[in-house]
C-alpha cells in the first residue's frame, strides 16, 4: 500500500514538482511575516515576559509542526475522498484488504514527502533568518514523536469526518488548518495572541507541542514555554500522542461501519 501511495505520486510529476517547490514560497511568507514581530536591530522577538526570543527558532520549529499538520489533513484525511471519486474506496473496503494498513500507509507517505519537505524548509529558513538554535536534541526528539503521532491521530479521525460528510470535507480541511495555524501559533509566540484566542489555545494539545517543543529546541529562553510549565506540557503531549492515534483509528472503524450499512460507501 505504502508502494501504491508513491506510484500514484509520481505519477503526477508537475504536481509533485509544483508541491515541491511551493516550499519555498510558504517559506517566504511566513519567514517575513515572522520578522514582523522583530524589534530593534537585533533580530529577537518580543515574549510575555519582557525578554526576546529567538525569530529563527520559533518560526522554524514551528514551521514544521505545520507542514506535518497540514499534509496529514490532507494526505490522511482528505485523500480518501479523492480515492472515493476514483472508484476505488467501495472496492478496498469490500475486499479482505487490511484496513488500518490503508491509513498507515498513507502515515508513511506524509513522513517520508513532508520530512524530505521539511529539511528542506528549514534549510532554505535557516539562510534568511540566521542561525537556528538548537539545544536537547533527544528531548526534542521525543516531543516531535508524540506531537506527529497525536497529529497522525487528528488525520485518522478526519477520514471518518470525510466519509461522512464527503465533498463538505475540503471546506472543513481549509477552515482547520488556517485555525490551526493562528491558535497553535506556528509563526509567533503565543503572547501575540489576544487574550479570548490565547484561552482557545490552551485547550488544544497540539498548542501545547509547538510550544514545548520549540521551547526545548530553542534551550528554554526567558518566558518559554508559554502556555503552562514544561512537565505540565511534557504530560499533555505524551498522553496527546498515546491517545489520539488509538481514537481516531476507532473513529475512522465507526464511520466505515456505519456508512457499509447505509450503503454510501461511493455515493458522492
Amino acid at each position: 500500500m505504502v508502494r501504491k501511495e508513491l506510484t500514484i505520486m509520481a505519477r503526477y510529476p508537475v504536481e509533485f514538482v509544483a508541491s515541491f517547490g511551493q516550499v519555498f514560497f510558504i517559506v517566504a511568507i511566513f519567514t517575513l511575516a515572522g520578522k514582523m514581530f522583530s524589534s530593534g536591530k537585533v533580530m529577537t522577538i518580543p515574549t510575555a515576559s519582557g525578554n526576546g526570543a529567538s525569530p529563527s527558532g520559533l518560526v522554524v520549529y514551528g514551521f514544521v509542526l505545520f507542514m506535518f499538520l497540514n499534509d496529514t489533513l490532507w494526505t490522511i484525511g482528505y485523500n480518501i475522498r479523492n480515492e472515493q471519486l476514483q472508484g476505488t474506496l467501495e472496492q478496498l473496503y469490500l475486499s479482505p484488504a487490511n484496513k488500518f494498513l490503508n491509513l498507515v500507509a498513507r502515515v508513511t507517505n506524509t513522513l517520508l514527502w513532508t520530512g524530505l519537505l521539511s529539511i528542506t524548509a528549514v534549510l532554505v529558513m535557516t539562510v534568511m533568518l540566521g542561525r537556528i538554535p538548537f539545544a536537547n536534541p533527544w528531548l526534542g526528539l521525543y516531543i516531535l514523536v508524540m506531537s506527529l503521532s497525536g497529529t497522525f491521530g487528528i488525520g485518522f479521525a478526519f477520514a471518518a469526518l470525510t466519509i461522512r460528510i464527503k465533498e463538505t470535507a475540503q471546506t472543513v480541511a481549509n477552515f482547520l488548518q488556517f485555525g490551526l495555524m493562528i491558535l497553535c501559533a506556528n509563526f509567533f509566540p503565543f503572547s501575540a495572541l489576544p487574550p479570548f484566542l490565547r484561552f482557545f489555545s490552551r485547550w488544544l494539545p497540539s498548542a501545547y507541542s509547538v510550544d514545548a517543543f520549540r521551547s526545548v529546541l530553542m534551550g528554554f529562553p526567558p518566558g518559554f514555554p508559554e502556555l503552562a510549565p514544561f512537565k505540565l506540557e511534557l504530560w499533555i503531549v505524551t498522553i496527546f500522542g498515546v491517545l489520539m492515534p488509538w481514537a481516531g483509528y476507532r473513529l475512522y472503524q465507526w464511520a466505515e461501519q456505519y456508512t457499509r450499512q447505509a450503503g454510501t460507501l461511493s455515493a458522492y
